[in-house]
């Protein structure tokens, strides 16, 4: 198992893994699967201020998380917006674990303080969402913080969205600036 830093020229592949997150999940709130070029300039916008990371197994990529920004002022900037998607089938092995260690090691590295993750949430579990994404986050400790109520509509039934936090560190006076790139 290896995990590197995302390239755009990663993104037929990570493209792969999204697609049927998309077209059969209510997991993302995305109704159509983006194109090639369109993930690939995701990728490197993205790089271009946070982290994107790629985990591989046997040469073949498994599952990417990255982090993104959570609001768009200054005062948010020790806050990031977390993401992970594992490939079909290849759940249980321990790639979104290893993911998210590896994201947030190097968002503390940066001085980030806080990573929020926003999941689509029903009480009842459906054949398009299940409660894997909360009970994935508590184990990496996270903690449910907040919940909007039928919020994404998408299979003809409206989601809830609830969002999990973790402190990545200790929130001093005079914070160190986070390293974006």
């Amino acid at each position: 198992m290896r995990i590197r830093s995302a390239r755009s020229a990663d993104a037929k592949a990570l493209l792969a893994i999204y697609a049927p997150y998309v077209e059969k999940t209510a997991i993302t709130f995305e109704y159509e699967t983006p194109s090639v070029q369109a993930f690939s300039r995701r990728i490197a916008e993205t790089l271009q201020g946070f982290p994107y990371l790629v985990l591989e197994d046997d040469g073949e990529i498994q599952g990417y998380a990255y982090a993104g920004s959570f609001k768009g002022r200054a005062a948010y900037d020790w806050a990031v917006e977390t993401t992970v998607y594992i490939r079909q089938g290849a759940h249980g092995k321990g790639y979104g674990k290893a993911l998210y260690t590896a994201l947030e090691e190097e968002l503390k590295r940066r001085h980030f303080l806080n990573a929020y993750a926003c999941i689509a949430y029903s009480e009842r579990e459906d054949e398009t969402l299940t409660h894997d994404s909360p009970l994935f986050h508590e184990r990496m400790g996270y903690t449910r913080c907040g919940t909007f109520r039928k919020c994404g509509y998408k299979f003809g039934r409206w989601y809830d969205m609830i969002w999990m936090e973790k402190h990545l560190g200790e929130h001093p006076v005079d914070p160190q600036p986070v390293q974006k790139a």
